[in-house]
């Protein structure tokens, strides 16, 4: 299985041009492009297929376009307001495109139930490249070239973190004043329109992370989810380079040290205390050539030209928010309301990620 998030992989996989997939009914997406997109389509009929690799939104790639092309779309059923926000989504990654962050081009946000889609929904270029998700996936490389590639998506982080957000008409993107205590209290709401049972830890860590909210310090442009599974890898003479950074969907403008935090999280996240085996999957192995992230913090602050403060309350914050969003999805499995195999033991996850954020504060003081 793979790392958890509000992204649109880790579907079961399946192709269809004349039925319904999960979410995606094609026959009427292919009128609608035939109408509404005419430039997109070609004479063979279109077919949609799910594309492993997420739990949450749903992606899919189109065939028999006029270019490779993919569908994003929120999760079926239970989905919380401020949620899986497609427009946000599409309007960062039309931003960037002519920037040093690599993202896929947007091509249309659409909002038609005529189109096959009962949500909103975007189309963008389906990059080529692989998703480094497993131990496996390492094989094809060697501990040198992993870990130039690991410097890369760091560098690829402070590139975005420095970047003017006014230059990229992303200026009124966000409200960075108060913006850790919104995150707080946006992460809270979320927490509470999933409860179904009594989770003390991760009650626990909420408290705590109130108790202790940093003071303002610098704001950029922020991914929301930034790690090594939401980056595509292709090889360029023979060498692993990032071809684009997916999943935007939770962007906007703040505490830059957030997206740092988050990425710590994952960077460690398969030696967490409690946690079942064989439950994440991850890539990253020292022993395969990973850097620490420690090591990767320094690449970082000297990429951004910044000095990075001790992160303990971030890395515990990440681990609130992602033990809320694993929370969402356990919610939904229960409900019937996830696609795929997999979801019975996210609920599993929840408890040991809200220990691992209390033990980052803890060992802080």
């Amino acid at each position: 299985m793979q790392q958890l998030d509000e992204g649109g992989r880790m579907i079961s996989s399946g192709t269809s041009s004349s039925g319904t997939l999960p979410g995606l009914a094609v026959p009427a997406l292919e009128r609608w492009l035939r109408s509404n997109e005419p430039e997109l389509v070609t004479a063979e009929p279109i077919t949609a297929r799910l594309i492993p690799g997420g739990r949450s939104n749903l992606t899919y790639s189109i065939g028999g376009a006029a270019e490779p092309i993919v569908l994003r779309r929120p999760p079926l059923g239970h989905v919380q307001s401020t949620a899986h926000d497609m427009a946000r989504e599409f309007r960062v990654i039309s931003a960037l495109r002519a920037t040093a962050v690599p993202v896929p081009r947007a091509i249309r946000l659409v909002d038609d139930p005529d189109a096959g889609v009962d949500a909103p929904f975007y189309l963008m270029q389906q990059v080529p490249g692989r998703i480094l998700g497993s131990r496996a996936d390492n094989a094809a490389y060697t501990p040198t070239q992993l870990r130039a590639l690991s410097r890369e998506l760091v560098e690829t982080l402070a590139a975005l973190h420095t970047m003017d957000a006014a230059d990229v008409g992303l200026a009124d993107f966000g409200r960075p004043e108060g913006f850790l205590a919104r995150q707080l209290e946006r992460w809270g709401r979320q927490y509470d329109g999933s409860r179904s049972r009594d989770i003390p830890e991760l009650d626990a860590l909420q408290h705590e992370l109130q108790d202790g909210i940093p003071g303002a310090g610098r704001s950029s442009i922020v991914h929301g989810d930034y790690r090594l599974d939401n980056a595509l890898v292709i090889d360029v003479e023979g060498e692993p380079t990032i071809s684009a950074i997916l999943d935007w969907e939770m962007a906007t403008l703040g505490d830059p040290l957030t997206d740092l935090g988050l990425f710590g999280l994952y960077w460690n996240l398969n030696g967490f205390d409690g946690v079942p085996p064989g439950v994440v999957a991850t890539s990253v192995f020292a022993e395969d050539g990973y850097p620490s992230f420690e090591e990767l913090v320094a690449v970082y602050s000297e990429a951004a030209r910044v000095e990075v403060p001790e992160l303990p309350w971030y890395l515990a914050l990440a681990a609130f928010k992602l033990a809320v969003i694993l929370e969402g999805i356990h919610f939904r499995h229960r409900a019937g309301q996830t696609v795929g195999d997999g979801f019975d033991a996210i609920g599993s996850l929840v408890t040991p990620n809200a220990m691992a954020g209390r033990r980052y504060l803890t060992e802080a003081n």
